[in-house]
């Protein structure tokens, strides 16, 4: 496991690398970001981001959306996984945003977790990206790179999230879930971790790093 120096210097390289880490999600208001992860379960950004262009343009409210109903989404969010339940899952968010949020994105991780499909992660999502709210929504990116790192350890990703919440330092928590997140997506991977591009590799606590081939053991 890292300790408080090696910790702050695994930010200290991942912010000199990418000073203002961003989501690859599309957006320009809370609301479209909310949709935008909610139909990020289980499938790319890039997937998301290719629906959500067009679809935005045509209806970015929670009004708008409601009045374009499930069948007239669809067609835009057909080519990502579970359309269906997430198309549903959307009329009825923005049925309760009118219904008891004046139409506004809630603040609060009890208000957002209350919305349909959307649970502890995209919660966190929206309260870090949307609201400058220190979260860290811990996905498969995050929590593999958390345990195989040694940065904070965790059997399941509520463990991890406590374990990041306590271990990174106060200065870099703002921006660290989406640091984690771009690390793992496109450097520690699964299968085959680049280690030796890595720019943490030298504080990192991975027994099976490797430049080439398959990992065995993967997390």
């Amino acid at each position: 496991m890292m300790n408080l120096e090696k910790r702050r210097a695994f930010f200290e390289q991942l912010k000199a690398n990418n000073p203002k880490p961003e989501t690859e999600l599309e957006y320009s208001s809370p609301f479209e970001l909310l949709i935008a992860v909610l139909l990020s379960a289980q499938a790319t950004d890039v997937s998301v981001n290719k629906g959500t262009r067009r679809l935005f343009k045509l209806a970015n409210t929670p009004q708008a959306l409601l009045d374009l109903g499930e069948e007239g989404v669809r067609p835009f969010i057909q080519h990502i996984g579970l359309f269906n339940s997430k198309g549903k899952h959307i009329q009825e968010t923005c049925r309760l945003l009118l219904e008891k949020h004046s139409g506004k994105v809630p603040q609060t991780r009890e208000e957002l977790e209350a919305l349909p499909g959307v649970g502890r992660k995209t919660a966190n999502v929206i309260l870090n990206t949307a609201f400058g709210q220190p979260t860290i929504a811990v996905d498969t990116h995050i929590f593999r790179v958390s345990n195989r790192t040694g940065l904070a350890p965790g059997k399941d990703v509520v463990k991890v999230e406590e374990q990041l919440l306590k271990r990174v330092p106060k200065e870099y928590l703002l921006d660290a879930h989406h640091w984690l997140i771009l690390h793992g997506r496109y450097t520690c991977k699964a299968r085959k971790p680049d280690c030796a591009q890595c720019i943490v590799e030298p504080l990192c606590g991975f027994k099976q790093k490797t430049g080439k081939g398959k990992v065995r053991g993967d997390i």
